[in-house]
């Protein structure tokens, strides 16, 4: 009796249970863009590789453009430097500008839209202005292009109450994949949403 009893609590709970519904986020280049620019490019559009603003001496690395070739995000970002050594305010050296891309594959892991496997598609001539480029298109940007797809979600349902007359919170989000679909990188996910 105890094993039959136990058999149709196992079998009642397993149809009462409610699967989680699988979502599709559809994320443009522009919003990744946007991303970049919030995170990581912050003194007036511009990420510092060497020096500061106001520096005689600088690198630094601007106007990310993201788009998509097959299966990879690539972005493309100008550098601009003054490479050599500060004299009274001048920088005595070099000046360069150039261009770099770098691509990398989507990933998202638990809660996080995140990218892995940089690599470097073109780089300047220049191998002193390289030596900051390279670290920076194949570890600093694909960190800071990472986004936590939960906070961005409760950040927009916390003001729920107010648009729409319902207290709604997001339970739980779990990323199962991400690819690049055409013209947008789609992240498949599921959810819990409770409305009070």
């Amino acid at each position: 009796m105890h094993l039959r009893t136990l058999a149709l609590l196992l079998a009642a709970s397993a149809l009462l249970a409610t699967p989680a519904n699988a979502i599709e986020l559809n994320i443009s280049p522009q919003a990744l863009e946007r991303t970049l620019n919030k995170q990581l490019f912050t003194e007036n559009g511009r990420y510092y590789l060497r020096g500061k603003p106001g520096s005689a001496c600088y690198a630094y690395a601007e106007n990310p453009k993201v788009s998509f070739n097959g299966d990879r995000v690539v972005v493309h970002v100008k550098a601009h430097a003054k490479l050599g050594t500060s004299l009274h305010g001048a920088c005595l050296g070099v000046a360069l500008n150039t261009e770099g891309d770098v691509s990398v594959l989507p990933d998202g892991v638990g809660e996080t839209i995140g990218f892995r496997d940089a690599r470097v598609e073109h780089l300047s001539e220049s191998r002193e202005l390289n030596f900051f480029l390279v670290p920076f298109l194949t570890s600093k940007l694909p960190q800071q292009m990472k986004v936590n797809a939960a906070d961005l979600l409760r950040q927009l349902l916390s003001k729920s109450l107010e648009s729409t007359g319902y207290d709604m919170k997001l339970d739980t989000l779990k990323i199962h994949s991400m690819q690049v679909q055409g013209p947008v990188l789609a992240v498949d996910f599921d959810g819990g949403v409770s409305v009070h």
